[in-house]
C-alpha cells in the first residue's frame, strides 16, 4: 500500500472532488425529484404524462450513455459545459428520476383522509401538497432516499468518462503511472467505503428519529 501513501495528496484531492460533486448533484436531484413527483400526483394530465415520460426514459438509460451524449453530443447543438458542470447536470437528471419515484411512493403512504380534510379547509392543491402531504411523505422515505444518496456517491465515479479528475480517474492515473493497479484501486475502494458506510449509518439514525408512528 506504499503507492497509496505516496500519492495520498492526489487521492485526497480526487476524494474532495467526488464529495463536492455528490453534494451538488444531490441538491439538483432532490429538487428535480420533488417537482417531478408533484407532477405525477397532480391534477393536470399533461404534467402527469410529462413526469411519467421523464422517469421512464431516464431510468432506462445507462448512466454512461447519458454522460457521453451530454458531454460529447450536445456541443454539436451549441450546448457546451465544463466537465464538473456537465457531471452535476447528468447526475442530477439521472438520480432525480429515482428520487421522483421514491417521493411519489411516500406520497401514496399519506392517508387520504388527511388530504380530504385539508381540502375541506379550503386549501388548494399546491398548499395541500406542500403543507400536508410532502412533509409526511419525505419522513416516510428517508431510508430509500438515503440508499439513493449512497448510490449517487458510487455513480459519481462514472464522471471519469468525460475527463473529470475525481477519485476514480485519479486512481486510474496513479495506477497507470506506477503499474500497481490492485493496491491503488483497493485503496480507492476503501475511500468509497469511508464515504458510504458512515452515510448509511447516519441516515439510519435519522430515519428512526423522524419515522411516523402509525
Amino acid at each position: 500500500m506504499d503507492v497509496v501513501l505516496d500519492n495520498l495528496d492526489r487521492i485526497a484531492g480526487g476524494l474532495g472532488v467526488t464529495v463536492t460533486l455528490t453534494l451538488a448533484s444531490w441538491v439538483g436531484a432532490f429538487a428535480i425529484g420533488v417537482v417531478v413527483a408533484s407532477f405525477r400526483v397532480g391534477p393536470i394530465p399533461p404534467l402527469r404524462v410529462l413526469g411519467a415520460s421523464y422517469v421512464e426514459v431516464v431510468r432506462n438509460c445507462p448512466l454512461t450513455v447519458l454522460f457521453v451524449v451530454f458531454f460529447f453530443g450536445f456541443p454539436s447543438i451549441g450546448i457546451t459545459q465544463p466537465p464538473f458542470t456537465s457531471a452535476v447536470i447528468v447526475l442530477s437528471v439521472y438520480t432525480g428520476a429515482f428520487v421522483a419515484e421514491t417521493v411519489r411512493a411516500g406520497v401514496n403512504t399519506v392517508a387520504r383522509g388527511q388530504v380530504e380534510a385539508a381540502r375541506s379547509l379550503g386549501l388548494g392543491f399546491t398548499q395541500v401538497l406542500g403543507l400536508v402531504v410532502l412533509p409526511q411523505a419525505l419522513r416516510s422515505v428517508v431510508g430509500p432516499l438515503g440508499s439513493l444518496f449512497s448510490a449517487l456517491i458510487r455513480n459519481s465515479s462514472v464522471a471519469y468518462t468525460i475527463g473529470l479528475v475525481e477519485l476514480t480517474l485519479t486512481a486510474n492515473q496513479i495506477a497507470l503511472e506506477t503499474a500497481q493497479f490492485v493496491p491503488v484501486f483497493t485503496g480507492v475502494a476503501l475511500a468509497y467505503l469511508a464515504l458510504t458506510l458512515p452515510t448509511g449509518l447516519a441516515l439510519g439514525v435519522i430515519e428512526r428519529r423522524v419515522a411516523i408512528r402509525r
